[in-house]
């Protein structure tokens, strides 16, 4: 699927300082980058990069300090406002006295969706991340990697055009992680989302981009944007593939150089 070209998030020159007791840090240094509607970008660098940081930028989680972001042609509070993006956080953060399809069901009662409505949504997301039958449970009976399923399940089906995602999968042990990558690759390129996904995993973030935004050590900068040769139809097995390894190599190359900067 190509993207239509419109810039859906457009960041300039983006500072983040946070202060702390020992002294400010900077988090994001001069960061540029736009996003195009359809796009489906990971961002991937050392912990610590400012990936996860970005992405809250963007939720309007945080402020950036200098530079500026735009989101849908708004700022990023009035595009949260405009329910304009689903979030994942790395933990499940689901509500203990809800049953796990109420809590997959709490962002549509929140938009106004018809009961019969969201109980198809919740029933069709469930068993997308295979939690068929466990609807009925509270988070407390789920495991760790289950609930961070739930939580997934909870964002899928809120159905905004911009779904942001903070390593969803890291949790996930290989089979079901596999599996949900296939899912979520089907999902972008059924309903046409923006997503911008954060991860550790090279092969993770060359099978599900269209872009891949390698970022620095902090403070966190872009030292590489790679525009991904691979069909919008990926298979499994085109991990296996020349193209495919060529471009996780430049993404490896791009993660040793950004180590060696040092100011």
């Amino acid at each position: 699927m190509d993207a239509d070209g419109a810039a859906v998030i457009e960041a300039r020159d983006l500072d983040l300082v946070f202060e702390t007791a020992d002294g400010p840090v900077q988090a994001l240094k001069g960061v540029s980058l736009s996003i195009g509607r359809g796009e489906f970008v990971s961002f991937i660098g050392p912990s610590g990069c400012g990936k996860t940081t970005f992405l809250r930028v963007i939720a309007a989680l945080e402020e950036p300090t200098g530079g500026t972001i735009t989101v849908n042609g708004v700022s990023p509070d009035e595009a949260r406002r405009a329910r304009a993006y689903g979030y994942v956080f790395q933990a499940a953060g689901l509500y203990p006295w809800r049953t796990i399809a109420g809590n997959v069901k709490l962002p549509l009662e929140i938009m106004g969706y018809p009961a019969a409505e969201r109980e198809e949504r919740v029933r069709k997301v469930l068993e997308l991340v295979e939690l068929s039958g466990f609807g009925n449970k509270y988070p407390w009976q789920l495991s760790g990697g289950m609930q961070q399923r739930a939580s997934i399940a909870r964002a899928l089906a809120f159905d905004a055009d911009i779904l942001l995602m903070d390593e969803p999968f890291g949790a996930l042990d290989e089979i079901v992680r596999d599996h949900l990558n296939e899912q979520l690759l089907s999902l972008w390129r059924r309903t046409g989302k923006t997503i911008g996904f954060v991860t550790h995993s090279i092969p993770e973030a060359v099978y599900l981009s269209t872009k891949i935004v390698v970022m620095s050590p902090r403070p966190g900068r872009i030292t590489d944007v790679i525009e991904s040769p691979l069909p919008a139809e990926r298979p499994l097995d085109i991990r296996d593939t020349p193209e495919f390894l060529e471009v996780a190599h430049r993404v490896r190359e791009g993660l040793r150089a950004g180590h060696a900067y040092d100011e």
